[in-house]
Formats: C-alpha cells, sequence, structure tokens
C-alpha cells in the first residue's frame, strides 16, 4: 500500500530556534532519509564555514542569502535571491549568511540527521537579538561533535 499523503500547513509545523535563525519542521519525504525544513534568516544572521555528511538542497523563499564554498582554491560566494536554488553535496565545505537589512527564508531539503541537530541544539524560546555567548557556543559545538558536523577556521583574508 502506498504511503498517504502528508500536508503539514506552515502556522501548524514544529518550529525551535537555532541560534539565532528559526528552522520550522514542515515533514519527511516518506521512503527516504529526507526532510523538509523551513529557515527563517534574520539579517546578520548565518552559519560559519562547516561540512557534514547530508547533502542539502537551499531553495531561496525571499530576501537573499550569501551562500559561501571553502575548500579547493580559494573561498567563493554567491548572493542567492527568491527563487534561486543551491545544492551543496555531502562533505563539501559550505555556510550561508543574511548580508542584508531584511529578513530572508529558504525551503531547505536535507536528510534527516541534519533535522536531529536542530531538534537537539533547538529553543522554543526566541534567542536575544545580540550574538551568542560563550555558553550557547559551547553547546552548539558539542552538538556538533554529536553529530557529525565539523566546524572549519574562516578563511583567512
Amino acid at each position: 500500500m502506498p504511503a498517504a499523503i502528508s500536508i503539514t500547513r506552515r502556522a501548524d509545523a514544529d518550529a525551535l530556534w537555532v541560534v539565532r535563525d528559526r528552522i520550522r519542521f514542515m515533514g519527511d519525504v516518506a521512503g527516504t532519509d529526507l526532510t523538509v525544513v523551513e529557515v527563517e534568516v534574520p539579517p546578520g544572521s548565518g552559519t560559519p564555514p562547516h561540512h557534514h555528511a547530508s547533502p542539502e538542497i537551499f531553495r531561496v523563499l525571499e530576501g537573499e542569502v550569501t551562500f559561501g564554498r571553502f575548500g579547493d582554491g580559494a573561498p567563493s560566494q554567491v548572493a542567492a535571491g527568491a527563487g534561486t536554488v543551491v545544492t551543496v553535496p555531502s562533505r563539501v565545505p559550505h555556510n550561508y549568511a543574511n548580508l542584508g537589512t531584511a529578513p530572508a527564508s529558504m525551503l531547505v531539503v536535507m536528510e534527516r540527521s541534519m533535522a536531529e541537530f536542530f531538534r537537539d541544539v533547538g529553543r522554543a524560546e526566541a534567542p536575544p537579538a545580540t550574538p551568542p555567548g560563550e555558553d550557547e557556543i559551547e553547546r552548539i559545538l558539542s552538538a556538533c561533535v554529536r553529530h557529525g558536523i565539523t566546524i572549519l577556521a574562516p578563511p583567512a583574508d
């Protein structure tokens, strides 16, 4: 018997704050190890350079998100506006950031293992508008180790 169709409305999706981004868990792809999340990225927010086993497919829904690729020579960046799709293969060093003044959002397809990382470190309450403190950074770094995410040193200028 085929899997039933699943519908998740944005307002009904589980949501957690991961550092300064809001992650909404939109649903799993039946019969696969894939899941879909929506990421709200406020101005100034983003990730450090990192890599992990899960490939990712990002589709920018609104705003502009700058994606970086690291490794193989000089780092490169591309500003991705609404409608742009960015595919990151497994273990490719990358990051993203909202360098603008308006919020951005993305729909992301990834392996469930990445969603479990978000559930591990996420919080229900909105974070302060300040940069993460040492305790929060240490909590995130410990979770990265548990979930096989490698944080990379920022590229030299």
